[in-house]
């Protein structure tokens, strides 16, 4: 599987990719495309599929998708190797034309050949699987020691739906099953040491029952080797 990585971003632009991240790898994404000429809109949405900085670095970490730039390659003018690909697969399709048309088609493309070649090197950009047309990406996209995405990918490697939690005023939402199915059942708090702060305690549990959800506090273990996790919950002791 290929990501197409655009302004520092993993996209994916293949409907059945799209679908195999979600229900055989757990991985949620958002869409960000425009589904009509109304403009975007949270409920009708549409491909691409913007993936999270971590969520991107995990599936380069498991060997689930590689990530492609084609900064360079759509940037530089087409080789004669190229022209000369393009010229055949235009001479091809002439012959296939009813003699009247090929002389006007002739004169139209060669007055628009350079919108064309542009044309091309656009739709490359939507097309993830044109191996020849990307160079791979090996830099990192999100920090991989970075104590956050530690804990994604751990509760991933769980079996976990995991998304991302700013919305609830958090780091991760994790569900029980597809966020298409199932509301968020936890939120996730990452913490630099196992020590909690007592108004940031008091803050992300009262969070935590308006938005009826347990609430999990991440932290890496003394060795630093493993993720540890704490669950509290809110109780009044006058019921």
């Amino acid at each position: 599987m290929y990501l197409t990585l655009l302004n520092g971003t993993g996209y994916i632009f293949d409907v059945d990719d799209c679908m195999d991240l979600r229900t055989k790898h757990r991985i949620m994404g958002a869409l960000v495309g425009t589904a009509n000429s109304r403009g975007w809109s949270t409920s009708e949405a549409a491909l691409p599929l913007a993936l999270t900085n971590y969520e991107t670095q995990l599936l380069i970490d498991e060997g689930i998708a590689v990530l492609v730039s084609k900064v360079v390659d759509l940037s530089k003018q087409p080789d004669s190797a190229k022209l000369m690909a393009y010229k055949e697969e235009f001479d091809r399709r002439l012959l296939a034309q009813a003699d009247a048309l090929k002389a006007e088609k002739l004169r139209e493309t060669k007055r628009h050949v350079d919108k064309i070649l542009n044309g091309k090197r656009n739709k490359l950009l939507q097309q993830g699987k044109t191996a020849e047309a990307a160079q791979l990406y090996t830099d990192r996209i999100y920090d991989t020691d970075s104590l956050k995405y530690r804990v994604f990918h751990d509760l991933w490697k769980r079996g976990k739906y995991v998304t991302a939690g700013d919305a609830f005023g958090a780091d991760f939402l994790v569900y029980p099953g597809d966020p298409l199915l199932y509301h968020a059942s936890h939120i996730v708090i990452v913490q630099s040491t196992p020590a909690i702060r007592p108004l940031e305690l008091i803050a992300k549990v009262r969070l935590s029952v308006i938005v009826n959800k347990r609430c999990v506090f991440a932290h890496a273990t003394t060795a630093g080797n493993q993720i540890a996790y704490q669950t509290v919950a809110w109780s009044n002791p006058s019921k």
